[in-house]
């Protein structure tokens, strides 16, 4: 376990909080995969979720599937009259493929 990230991560989970109507988009990258969640923290319950492992038939390369995922997340969350969320990279540098799926959810229609 990386113990950086970790440390980074607690530090912007001091900052950052999500409500009902402007959850927390919280990211976990694997080796394999990308995980995506929308989360309510006061009841500790996630709205939303999606993740690269759902777009296990198709042909896209790490950053395009990040992207796609990001997109999907944001048509879900539309589906619930989501519109802003607060960013959590969970101690992930912003680049790459954590980029690619902000970057991604921003243009299905999610505000950060």
């Amino acid at each position: 376990m990386d113990k950086g990230r970790v440390r980074r991560h607690k530090k912007i989970r001091k900052k950052v909080f999500g409500r009902r109507e402007k959850p927390r988009l919280c990211v976990y990258r694997s080796l394999r995969y990308v995980y995506a969640q929308l989360i309510d923290d006061i009841a500790s319950n996630t709205l939303v979720s999606f993740s690269t492992f759902q777009l296990k038939g198709t042909n896209l390369s790490k950053m395009e599937a990040a992207k796609e995922c990001g997109k999907r997340l944001a048509k879900k969350a539309k589906k619930q009259k989501i519109e802003t969320v607060v960013f959590d990279r969970s101690g992930y540098k912003y680049h790459g493929i954590i980029k690619a799926l902000a970057e991604g959810a921003k243009e299905g229609g999610l505000r950060f």
